[in-house]
């Protein structure tokens, strides 16, 4: 089964996009960096086309509640796109199986953490029930609906707990809309559907300051 023709501008965006379209932070050339891979996975659910979506436990030292994609470090003799899978398997029971891999967007750098992240992105072609496998790491998973996303109500502006002059962009996401989404993760959903005309700037978007349970043991910044 091909992807969905809505899909198309993304997997046009795979062949055209670079780094820079991304983040202003690449890795830098031969650095010893930690290799890590997330999975960007389109899906088709109730309300229509959706983007899954984990939120990590609140108790958790580093980036408690934090909005993400289902991905962790590379296991020795694993690629980017074995990682993002047996993660995304390991966070919320999806079906590795009926997930079809589209390719890649360019590697993303974490320089407080050191990580080189590569974006794998996919189609959801054969949808598998999904809930929390960990209560360690993982406390909520959402199926985010584009048009939510896309929605301009929805977003936001978030300012860094680390550093006070930089602001970037953000979502409410969830049920009730009382989620954020931001940092990394939000940084990679807003330029990608950017590059592909699926949103545009929001430059007035409400500034929201980031919950009490979201700054507890914060040791790094996810500035994206």
């Amino acid at each position: 089964m091909n992807p969905p023709h809505w899909l198309d501008p993304i997997v046009h965006a795979l062949d055209s996009i670079d780094g820079r379209d991304l983040t202003g932070v690449l890795p830098p050339e031969d650095a010893d960096v930690r290799q890590s891979a997330v999975l960007i996975l389109f899906g088709e659910g109730e309300d229509g086309p959706d983007l899954l979506l984990t939120e990590r436990a609140h108790h958790m030292r580093s980036h408690p509640g934090q909005v993400s994609f289902p991905g962790g470090g590379l296991d020795p003799g694993e690629g980017p796109h074995e990682a993002a899978l047996r993660e995304a398997w390991e966070e919320t029971g999806l079906e590795p199986s009926g997930v079809q891999v589209l390719g890649d967007l360019p590697e993303l750098w974490l320089p407080p953490s050191n990580n080189a992240v590569t974006p794998v992105v996919g189609w959801w072609r054969d949808p598998s029930p999904v809930s929390v496998k960990s209560l360690e790491e993982v406390h909520a998973i959402y199926r985010v609906p584009i048009a939510e996303l896309c929605d301009p109500a929805h977003r936001i502006r978030v300012r860094s707990p680390r550093n006070p002059d930089w602001i970037g962009p953000g979502f409410m996401i969830g049920p009730d809309k009382d989620i954020i989404l931001w940092g990394f993760t939000g940084g990679i959903v807003a330029r990608l559907f950017q590059f592909v005309g699926w949103i545009e700037d929001v430059p007035d978007a409400p500034l929201v300051d980031l919950p009490d349970y979201m700054l507890q043991g914060r040791t790094r910044d996810e500035r994206p």
